[in-house]
């Protein structure tokens, strides 16, 4: 697709195909990205839900660790569902031993905070940032946000307070995962980032 923006979606390990298949929808030219090659062609990037342990662990055996970082560091657009926001945070709570992230969000995260997949949920949010109607949230062995920097927004809460969406320059995460149920407007956040940051127009 000539003059399209190429959006990639970290293809190491998880949901690939659910936020290949939005971005397609939305227009985007998709680039699966396993190596440093691909990931320089892309104007932006989704790091899936998964594991985010052995998302870690991979990006570093694929060589995808450095490009990453100096990606984000860059400007680079990002968004990151369940594990995706885990590896764009900061810090981690209930890290394995030697797990590392990617960094850019100063945020805390606290891995498998809401339990085991069989106490996966689901609850509309209010989300100001993408609109209306109420974002249909899909929470899977989902992290939470445990603390936010003062240069992060906030996007979105649970009733109790509990932060599960956040915002920080080029980079957004969700504790959920909107992929699941053909949710696109945060994907459509990051296509919007992609294209003012190429100048290429919808």
């Amino acid at each position: 697709m000539a003059g399209s923006t190429r959006i990639g979606v970290l293809a190491l390990q998880g949901d690939v195909r659910e936020h290949a298949r939005i971005l397609t929808d939305l227009g985007a030219d998709v680039v699966l990205v396993r190596r440093p090659e691909e990931l320089a062609r892309v104007d932006g990037l989704v790091i899936p839900g998964g594991e985010s342990s052995v998302m870690d662990k991979l990006s570093r055996a694929f060589g995808l660790q450095g490009p990453l970082r100096d990606a984000i560091a860059g400007g680079l657009p990002v968004y990151g569902t369940c594990a995706g926001l885990i590896m764009l945070a900061d810090r981690i709570v209930d890290a394995i031993d030697g797990q590392e992230t990617l960094g850019g969000l100063d945020v805390t995260v606290r891995r498998n905070a809401f339990g085991s997949q069989v106490e996966s949920f689901e609850i509309d949010l209010d989300v100001p940032a993408v609109g209306t109607p109420p974002v249909h949230a899909v929470f899977i062995r989902a992290p939470l946000v445990e603390h936010v920097g003062p240069g992060v927004e906030p996007l979105a809460a649970l009733p109790d307070g509990t932060v599960v969406a956040v915002r920080a320059g080029n980079l957004v995460g969700t504790s959920f995962h909107p992929e699941m149920n053909g949710e696109p407007r945060f994907h459509r956040l990051l296509l919007d980032a992609a294209r003012d940051r190429t100048g290429i127009a919808a």
